[in-house]
């Protein structure tokens, strides 16, 4: 959304004012202090401040901080487990990134919410993202992008017993592997593809 000059971890681009900003606003020195305690492994304490955040950002009518401080909210609940939560917030910061058109940013909440999805073994909806991301990184053409993706699906695949589409995903990556002239990770994924094929 906008840069920062500390990333976040895999999260939508966060807020980051000037120093005088950061003195003034009290809803930017909540997100900041949730950053840090999150950072610190505090989660509670992180949760607290970004809600408070997240309070401030909406009595200010400042859509990209409600969306970094959902962003930050749900990453907090997946720290804690609570992966409905989080996808609550996720789902509230993707309505933003869409209407912002900000794919990259939606990009990094797929990959999260279809981690929560297979935590909460909602399978079909975790891949339902999957193959979002996939088709996001043929577009892009980020051949890592979409070797990560595939390891995934297949991992997703083996969870429901579809292991021919799983071997099928191994293929996939081992011809992506092939075309990049990376022998050794061809042939690791043609193996893992064999095997599959076998039970």
């Amino acid at each position: 959304m906008v840069s920062e000059t500390i990333q976040p971890l895999d999260s939508i681009g966060p807020v980051n004012p000037g120093k005088d900003d950061e003195i003034k606003d009290p809803a930017r020195r909540d997100y900041i202090q949730g950053r840090e305690e999150y950072t610190a492994g505090d989660f509670a304490a992180a949760a607290i401040s970004f809600h408070n955040a997240l309070r401030g950002f909406e009595e200010q009518g400042d859509q990209l901080g409600i969306a970094n401080a959902s962003d930050r909210l749900g990453d907090t609940c997946m720290a804690r487990e609570e992966y409905e939560m989080a996808l609550d917030h996720y789902k509230r910061a993707r309505t933003i990134c869409e209407q912002e058109e900000d794919s990259f940013s939606m990009l990094a909440l797929h990959k999260k919410m279809a981690v929560c999805y297979r935590k909460l073994d909602r399978l079909d909806e975790s891949l339902e993202l999957l193959f979002d991301m996939l088709e996001h990184y043929q577009l892009t053409k980020n051949p890592k992008g979409a070797v990560d993706t595939l390891t995934v699906m297949a991992e997703v695949f083996i969870q429901q017993d579809r292991i021919s589409d799983a071997a099928g995903a191994y293929r996939t990556i081992s011809s992506i592997h092939a075309n990049f002239k990376h022998k050794r990770l061809a042939e690791e994924f043609a193996r893992r593809a064999e095997a599959l094929d076998e039970e």
